[in-house]
């Protein structure tokens, strides 16, 4: 009876992710714009976006339902400031072309849901995920050892967005109302921030009509993945939306490599080939899993 739910979940992580992993494609486009104003747009942006598919759907009840209780709204601003900074960090990456960092920090993701999934949600692996686990620890730490210096996009990136995937499962939202609450909560502040940088004339917003149609754009494409990620977030275990997020750093791993042509050394490639076997032994641990129930 749980299979279709947790075949929708699998569907859904698999859209979102994909998306993420060609997101450095797109905002590299923002060439100039630096990221924290990118994140302004795209909560200003989100925030319109969303209000017209909420009102086509009719979903408004659900929203003002919550806005009704500011006290049970805790979850939902801790999920809007996390993927705020995360977003904020990303573009920065990105911009600042360190799309390998990035994609190490969405690497370690994983291990952050993992263990917030056993200690805060008491989820239990198996020993040989618990395996995968451990060697894709390994080759995480062999990584931040050949850096040589603290690696501050990857640690911010994975623990923002790990801990976000925690606080969005105790959301009691649906995904698009929980989106739309987290970016309305977003938007008195974003709409200072423009106001700001308007009266100061930094703004890039009306520069060109590329950049303006970039900025516009950024709340579609961005809210997009979001919704299907807080669709399968809700439908599948915390730790199993942890390792299907490998696909989101392997596309960037790729992207940096051939397209913007990042320096990728033996050893740090021997680190990503560490992580790609541990993915494979949870994978295969976890369908095992599943056969045993239904041969029962």
């Amino acid at each position: 009876m749980a299979l279709p739910e947790t075949s929708k979940g699998v569907a859904y992580g698999l859209s979102a992710y994909i998306m993420w992993g060609c997101f450095p494609l797109y905002f590299a486009l923002f060439d100039g714009v630096p990221a924290w104003e990118v994140v302004i747009h795209r909560v200003l942006w989100s925030c319109v976006f969303l209000a017209v598919i909420v009102t086509f759907l009719k979903r408004w009840p659900p929203v003002k339902a919550a806005l009704a209780k500011p006290s049970r709204l805790g979850y939902v601003l801790g999920c809007a400031v996390l993927i705020a900074v995360n977003w904020g960090v990303y573009i920065y990456a990105v911009e600042s072309r360190q799309v390998l960092q990035a994609s190490l920090g969405y690497f370690l993701t994983p291990l952050v849901n993992v263990g917030l999934g056993m200690l805060v949600l008491k989820e239990s692996i198996s020993r040989l995920q618990i395996v995968a686990v451990v060697l894709a620890a390994i080759a995480i730490l062999y990584q931040l050892f050949l850096l040589g210096v603290v690696p501050w996009i990857t640690l911010v990136l994975a623990f923002s967005f790990g801990t976000y995937g925690l606080l969005r499962k105790q959301v009691a939202l649906d995904g698009l109302s929980g989106l739309f609450v987290e970016t309305l909560l977003l938007l008195p502040v974003g709409l200072l921030a423009l106001s700001a940088l308007s009266y100061a004339g930094v703004s890039h917003f009306g520069d060109s009509t590329a950049t303006t149609f970039l900025l516009l754009s950024s709340g579609i494409v961005t809210a997009v993945p979001l919704l299907a990620f807080a669709g399968a977030a809700r439908r599948l275990r915390l730790s199993t939306v942890g390792f299907l997020m490998y696909i989101n750093p392997t596309i960037q791993f790729l992207i940096a490599l051939l397209v913007f042509s990042e320096p990728l050394s033996p050893e740090k490639l021997t680190s990503f080939v560490m992580i790609w076997i541990a993915l494979g032994i949870y994978s295969w641990s976890a369908w095992a899993g599943r056969s045993k129930p239904a041969a029962a």
